[in-house]
């Protein structure tokens, strides 16, 4: 049980690696809005972290590379670096937590070693984790926030695409998996502590100790006295 544990912690965490990277790449951010009464809508426009593409009726679409950051909202520009940062962690973790695994040969006598390295893997989990959700939500925020806007022209409003809902479900991913291998360590390290304190002597503890009890006292010799030497 406790392997299958683990085994699902690293599942969890691949699907969280697969997932901001998909999300990464996508460029549906921000989809059209669809408003007003005409049903018929001859263009749709996708923006995504590192891309346009439109589409226009019986035309194949055509994406474009931004030709500047400066030019790109806040949001988008803390959201590529912060999903870059999100990939990195993802799949240092999951390097990391597979060297922590029970079933693996690695530091395989040094129980606390194996201890530590899946508590570390669980926290790049979770630095991963944070990392996706800030940009999504604030990629989310953002959007609802103008859609509501009055002052914003409907041509400009947009709607949310289906790489924020990839973000969010890979960023809970990694919160599962980076939660699994906390879980894990906590066990874990009582386990440890309690062996420890239940463990027999050593050989040199019980060496020691025959010596302190074997070794004699010395005492006044009484059976001869001091005129039987002269």
């Amino acid at each position: 049980m406790r392997g299958k544990l683990e085994i699902l912690a690293m599942v969890f965490g691949m699907l969280g690696l697969v997932g901001v990277a998909t999300s990464t790449g996508l460029p549906m951010w921000r989809v059209t809005a669809f408003i007003g009464s005409n049903i018929i809508v001859m263009e749709t426009m996708w923006e995504g972290l590192w891309m346009a593409c439109y589409r226009h009726a019986d035309i194949r679409m055509q994406c474009k590379v931004y030709d500047s950051l400066l030019v790109l909202k806040p949001d988008i520009q803390a959201a590529r670096g912060l999903m870059c940062a999100a990939l990195v962690l993802a799949c240092v973790a999951l390097l990391v937590s597979a060297f922590a695994l029970r079933c693996t040969n690695w530091c395989r006598d040094d129980a606390r070693g194996k201890n530590v390295t899946l508590a570390a893997g669980g926290c790049l989990y979770l630095l991963s984790c944070l990392a996706a959700l800030v940009p999504v939500s604030w990629s989310a925020h953002t959007i609802i926030r103008d859609f509501y806007d009055q002052r914003v022209p409907e041509s400009q409003k947009r709607e949310l695409g289906q790489a924020l809902y990839v973000g969010w479900v890979a960023a809970a991913a990694q919160l599962v998996a980076g939660a699994l291998l906390l879980a894990r360590y906590a066990r874990r390290s009582r386990k440890e502590d309690t062996e420890y304190a239940h463990a027999p002597p050593t050989e040199n503890e019980d060496e020691a100790e025959a010596v302190v009890v074997v070794k004699p006292e010395r005492q006044a010799s009484t059976l001869y006295r001091e005129s039987e030497y002269v």
